[in-house]
């Protein structure tokens, strides 16, 4: 193998996502994770701000870190599942996996104007 061959990136190695892809993407994420709700609370997890991180690879293997109203919730074993069917559904997504984070501690700050309206939190 010549140097320049060396240098070439691999056929198997994807392609970057463009802006317009993660944005498109980004959006379809944003409407599945508002589907899913913390059944204590009328709020979807999405508005309540409860996702606190979502990394998209160049693959569409996405990654999300979320945490819980509470760390006692009855519903912390089932909600991570809850989450990664929904996002599943999108037909770009290769995989989905969700970790529960506790750091740092969800708090009513976190919640989006529309979430504190539903709860006449104003």
């Amino acid at each position: 193998m010549d140097d320049a061959t060396a240098l070439e990136p691999s056929a198997e190695a994807p392609a970057p996502l463009s802006q317009a892809e993660l944005d498109v993407l980004t959006d379809k994420l944003i409407e599945k994770l508002k589907t899913v709700y913390d059944p204590e609370i009328p709020v979807d997890i999405y508005e309540l701000g409860l996702i606190y991180k979502v990394d998209v690879s160049d693959d569409k293997d996405v990654a999300i870190d979320m945490t819980l109203t509470a760390p006692g919730c009855p519903v912390a074993g089932e909600m991570p599942g809850w989450v990664e069917d929904a996002v599943k559904e999108i037909a770009e997504v290769r995989s989905c996996r969700v970790e529960l984070v506790f750091d740092p501690p969800w708090d009513p700050s976190r919640m989006s104007d529309e979430a504190k309206l539903q709860l006449n939190m104003f």
